[in-house]
């Protein structure tokens, strides 16, 4: 998956658009449009190898369990796997699965009783990358250019969105969030995910590669 970011001043970097790398993009481009969530992002194709865990999720908040149950059922109709079936939890409710290119899909609501009927409407989606040190990638993150809006302590930190953007940027520790997709931690090889910026190129400690803008040519969903 390839993240685009643009940037006002090279002080200031913000996420663009989210471009997932897939071996079959024509395939893919008819899943996301029947789940529901081309809207949000693009497509590239890409025959770089992964297995097991990428490391990565996409997360999608909607209003209650209608509209959960809703884009779970569309996902799954359109040919995702299932990884956990929704349910009410401790937070609210929630399901996941694996859409037919890998990626990981994560479906929640903070509200655990409907107050309407089901929507086709998202209200954020927040793309979560599992890291070893959320602190330490949070500061070289910042230190990149990128402004935290939410931090708890070493577990969590969700980024300011740019205004172009309608994906938000959020760091998690790696092992908790396998264990909250309900897939093992272990995985190796490519995570199908890149982040533009408009300055440098670099990579962080866990593996997460950066390029320029200007260098990522994506084919739109």
């Amino acid at each position: 998956m390839v993240m685009a970011t643009t940037a006002s001043t090279a002080a200031h970097t913000s996420l663009a658009s989210v471009t997932l790398e897939v071996a079959d993009p024509e395939a893919a481009r008819r899943f996301y449009r029947a789940f529901g969530v081309d809207t949000y992002i693009h497509l590239r194709a890409s025959e770089a190898h992964s297995t097991g865990f990428r490391g990565f999720t996409l997360a999608l908040t909607v209003s209650g369990p209608a509209t959960v149950d809703s884009f779970f059922g569309a996902a799954v109709d359109a040919g995702a796997t299932v990884l956990k079936p929704a349910a009410k939890s401790l937070w609210g409710y929630s399901g996941v699965v694996r859409a037919p290119d890998g990626t990981i899909w994560k479906i929640a609501t903070s509200a655990k009783k409907d107050t309407g009927p089901a929507t086709r409407e998202v209200d954020a989606v927040v793309l979560l990358i599992g890291v070893e040190d959320v602190k330490a990638t949070k500061q070289l993150y910042t230190g990149r250019g990128l402004t935290v809006a939410k931090s708890f302590g070493g577990k969590y930190a969700e980024f300011a969105p740019g205004q172009s953007s309608p994906v938000t940027l959020a760091l998690y520790k790696r092992r908790a969030l396998a264990k909250d997709l309900g897939v093992p931690v272990d995985g190796t090889g490519s995570h199908r995910i890149v982040l533009g910026s408009t300055a440098d190129a670099f990579t962080d400690p866990d593996g997460f590669a950066w390029e320029a803008t200007a260098s990522l040519a994506p084919t739109p969903s």
